[in-house]
């Protein structure tokens, strides 16, 4: 049974003078002071007639007061994390798409999101810091009566997260104080995290990944988490030997680059002694998590998530077997794969993968047709292709929309890129359609060397052509020096070759 139903609940579960959130070179903000933290700023609120979801954006830099501010706005009303990166059409986009009864940013700062907010009669709060980490006021606003003021229930709306929209406009992901505290606790469940931990966040926390599995997750153990300004592949090792957290959680593309310089930081990597690596959002190549968990001597735990599920799916579990490639054991949802029809399948049949149970949203925001196609039967549709094998372990074959079509031949982007990531001079390897007149999709690939490796597109291809049939071998490879990233740091299969200038 999960113990707790609201954030504030959640709250409650750390011991008083425990460090709840820590930051480089600040003072640590206890579990306590973050009780009294979020009870004053759901008061500063209903002083100014924000209650109970009403939509309050934030847009701040990754650190301490981003997570601070998320956890105690959401006490009482409900949270909107904007990518503080958006330019002004982007904001006003979100902005007037969320309904955002206030918006809060970094006192001094400055950002178009303001600009936007005054243009659309928004109320801006200005956040002040305090000395410890995460510990800020809230200045701004006018006098008002909240409709619902006070803590939060567990079927009010927590955090409003948009989709990515790669290929649609973004739908809004509601998700409930009862969906994000069962993920939390599913989280907490599957890495066994105890008070004694602390994790070390370098994802961003306008995204689900780092709002729920470093964060959120942390909180709900009674445990620390570490918030640095997010991913500095020249500063994480820094961070490593100055905080001693007991793990981390991030997307391939970041564990990809820590591994690349973790040889010239051996030293620190052993003073670090970590007790496990995470991995979700995105998939982790085999042999990437093979060397990594070489590199730390630690154990991977690949983990798969998604916004509509408030993050975690299944997971590699800590302590019994880990299989590379595969995205492991059902960890807190139901998980079933399932046909077009709606049929669910029999263990060891491909097909869509579904979930259900109190971590996933009731459904997008006023948008039947999208839910009208998401659920079936009760189940969500992910999106997502794959299968169990014999043990319960679940392997995506790619995002269905991700698929490649050579000619009516479907060819797995993932299984490409693990293949092509095997060879000893790739870093990277991701896999991608390239529109062509007769086939309608060609097979493509962008890489990255390794420093001061050598390979030719001839040299990889043959590679690729011992283990994979003909037609899944990538018929045009592109040498890069970076593959382009999304906000979150996942690498963009769809429109990349566009991207790369290779549609004709």
């Amino acid at each position: 049974m999960q113990p707790f139903h609201t954030l504030h609940d959640l709250l409650a579960t750390g011991a008083a003078t425990h460090p709840a959130i820590r930051a480089p070179g600040r003072p640590p903000l206890a579990f306590a002071d973050l009780r009294a933290l979020a009870d004053r700023t759901v008061a500063a609120l209903n002083r100014i007639g924000v209650g109970r979801n009403d939509r309050v954006a934030i847009v701040l830099p990754n650190g301490p007061e981003m997570a601070a501010s998320f956890v105690a706005i959401a006490c009482g009303a409900t949270t909107a994390p904007l990518n503080p990166a958006y330019r002004d059409e982007e904001f006003a986009f979100y902005l007037d798409d969320l309904k955002a009864k206030a918006l809060v940013v970094l006192k001094g700062a400055e950002t178009p999101a303001r600009a936007v907010a005054a243009r659309l009669g928004i109320p801006v709060l200005d956040l002040v810091p305090g000395e410890a980490a995460g510990d800020f006021t809230l200045e701004g606003g006018t006098p008002g009566a909240a409709a619902s003021p006070g803590p939060a229930g567990t079927d009010d709306i927590a955090l409003v997260l948009h989709t990515s929209g790669t290929t649609a406009r973004p739908k809004i992901v509601p998700l409930t104080h009862g969906n994000v505290c069962a993920s939390a606790g599913n989280i907490r469940t599957t890495l066994a995290l105890t008070p004694g931990d602390a994790c070390l966040n370098i994802m961003p926390l306008f995204h689900i990944h780092g709002l729920m599995a470093a964060t959120l997750a942390s909180l709900a153990a009674g445990s620390a988490v570490i918030c640095t300004p997010g991913f500095d592949a020249l500063r994480i090792f820094r961070w490593l030997d100055e905080e001693r957290p007991t793990w981390l959680t991030a997307v391939p593309t970041m564990h990809q680059a820590i591994l690349a310089r973790a040889e010239r930081n051996a030293e620190i990597i052993a003073r670090a002694k970590l007790r496990f690596l995470r991995s979700s959002s995105a998939s982790l190549p085999g042999p990437v998590m093979l060397a990594l968990e070489k590199t730390f001597n630690a154990p991977l735990v690949e983990s798969y998530g998604m916004t509509e599920a408030s993050h975690q799916m299944a997971s590699n579990p800590l302590a019994g077997p880990r299989k590379p490639g595969s995205v492991g054991i059902a960890a807190g949802p139901e998980i079933a794969i399932m046909d077009e029809a709606g049929t669910l399948l029999p263990q060891g049949a491909i097909g869509e993968v579904v979930i259900r149970g109190p971590n996933v949203t009731k459904g997008y925001e006023n948008n039947p047709e999208a839910n009208a196609k998401a659920f079936t039967n009760g189940w969500f549709r992910t999106g997502d292709q794959g299968g169990f094998d014999a043990e319960g372990y679940l392997t995506l074959t790619g995002r269905l929309k991700e698929l490649i079509n050579r000619g009516g031949e479907k060819v797995s982007p993932l299984e490409v890129d693990g293949v092509l990531s095997a060879h000893p001079a790739v870093a990277q390897a991701v896999t991608f359609a390239i529109p062509h007149p007769k086939l309608g999709e060609e097979v493509g690939a962008a890489i990255v060397l390794r420093d001061g490796a050598e390979l030719t597109e001839h040299g990889l291809r043959d590679f690729a052509a011992q283990h994979l049939a003909d037609f899944k071998v990538p018929r045009k490879v592109v040498f890069l020096a970076e593959i382009p990233k999304g906000a979150t740091g996942k690498l963009q299969r769809i429109g990349l070759a566009e991207k790369l200038g290779l549609v004709g």
